[in-house]
C-alpha cells in the first residue's frame, strides 16, 4: 500500500523547534518532490515548503523563510521539515504530499499524488 506518514508534531512553546518527518512506504521517494502543507480549521490549506526529487530545488512560503528548512534523505525514504523559532501562527495540522520530480502542483495544492494524514503542531506562548 502506497502511503505517506507524517510524524514529529506536538506542543511547543513559542521560540521552540520541532522536526517533522514524512516517511514513504510502498514506494520510493527517489523520483518524487515532496511538499509540506498546513491547515487550520476553517482556513484554506497553505503550502509551506517543497523540495524536488533530487533535493537541489527548495521553496518556502514567505511566512516561514529563514525559520523552516526542508531536507530529504532518500536512503531513509524520508523528507524532513525543521521548524525553528516557532510562533503561535504556525499552529496547524501539517501534511506532506508528493508529486513527480519537481514542485509544480505544490503551488496550487491540487494534483498532488498522495497525502499523509497529518500531524498536529501547537505553538503556545
Amino acid at each position: 500500500q502506497l502511503q505517506l506518514a507524517e510524524s514529529g508534531g506536538g506542543l511547543v512553546q513559542a521560540g521552540g523547534s520541532l522536526r517533522l518527518s514524512c516517511a514513504a512506504s510502498g514506494f520510493t521517494l527517489d523520483y518524487y518532490a515532496i511538499g509540506w502543507f498546513r491547515q487550520v480549521p476553517g482556513k484554506e490549506r497553505e503550502g509551506v515548503s517543497c523540495i524536488s526529487s533530487s533535493g537541489d530545488i527548495t521553496d518556502y512560503a514567505d511566512s516561514v523563510k529563514g525559520r523552516f528548512t526542508i531536507s530529504r534523505d532518500n536512503a531513509r525514504n524520508t523528507v524532513y521539515l525543521q521548524m525553528n523559532s516557532l510562533q503561535p501562527g504556525d499552529t496547524a495540522v501539517y501534511y506532506c504530499a508528493d508529486e513527480k520530480y519537481y514542485c509544480s502542483a505544490y503551488y496550487s495544492g491540487y494534483g498532488m499524488d498522495y497525502w499523509g494524514k497529518g500531524t498536529l503542531v501547537t505553538v503556545v506562548t
